[in-house]
């Protein structure tokens, strides 16, 4: 769970002058087991194809901007979650994460596959498989770099494993100004010196053409988290 407490802002408003236009094709992972359990429930293409729209109807409204998008980029912002994320508060509209290369969306995959993990009883003494789809977007928008100066002097806050305070206050006075910051680049806290970065307005992201994905099989453990695809592994030590 992570923890947040009220300090002071730990930047100067000046350093928001260090917004600049920006240019990044960015990696992203998604389970991708959504279809096989609803083909569990149905006995034909017919009754698969209904499913998936009752199943449509009963999501929340995709927000303004993102109908264009397609499903892999416009469903972060569709969701309100309960639980906060480093640049997102609890119930705040949703945002997109992506990070520069494919390592560090496993590195970021691979912490909260295991935190899931250990957090159900009913799985952390044995092990579960999961599959993802690794897909490439493009990001071009107004940009503010955690990782360059100055506010790489508060890099610390920016990486906190478990209180996301700073992070939320900061993305609260990004959203606020104007012009709008599409989007803030920082340091992964799961992957040193890899960068990560979190997206705020949809109409900054779009898809490759052809797009770009790749299949990636994860299988976590109490002890570690593995992931592989075709030629390519790399295991993280949990313990």
């Amino acid at each position: 769970m992570t923890r947040e407490s009220s300090p002071r802002p730990a930047w100067k408003n000046r350093w928001f002058d260090t917004a600049a236009p920006a240019r990044a094709d960015l990696w992203r992972g998604v389970e991708a087991q959504h279809r096989v359990a609803t083909m569990r429930l149905v006995d034909n293409l017919a009754e698969q194809d209904m499913l998936e729209q009752l199943l449509e109807a009963s999501k929340p409204p995709l927000p303004p901007g993102t109908a264009r998008l397609g499903y892999l980029l416009s469903t972060p912002f569709r969701y309100a979650s309960p639980w906060p994320s480093r640049f997102r508060r609890a119930d705040h509209p949703g945002v997109w994460y992506g990070a520069d290369n494919v390592l560090t969306v496993a590195a970021e995959l691979a912490y909260w596959r295991w935190r899931f993990f250990m957090d159900s009883d009913g799985l952390k003494d044995g092990h579960l498989v999961t599959e993802h789809t690794f897909f490439r977007a493009r990001f071009s928008g107004l940009q503010l770099d955690l990782m360059g100066e100055p506010w790489s002097r508060q890099r610390a806050a920016w990486r906190n494993p478990s209180d996301y305070a700073a992070c939320h206050a900061l993305a609260d006075a990004v959203r606020g100004r104007t012009p709008p910051v599409a989007a803030i680049r920082y340091e992964s806290a799961r992957r040193e010196g890899a960068a990560c970065t979190v997206v705020f307005a949809p109409a900054a992201l779009s898809l490759p053409s052809p797009p770009r994905q790749q299949t990636w099989v994860c299988k976590t453990t109490r002890q570690a988290v593995m992931f592989l695809h075709d030629s390519d592994s790399v295991e993280f030590d949990m313990r």
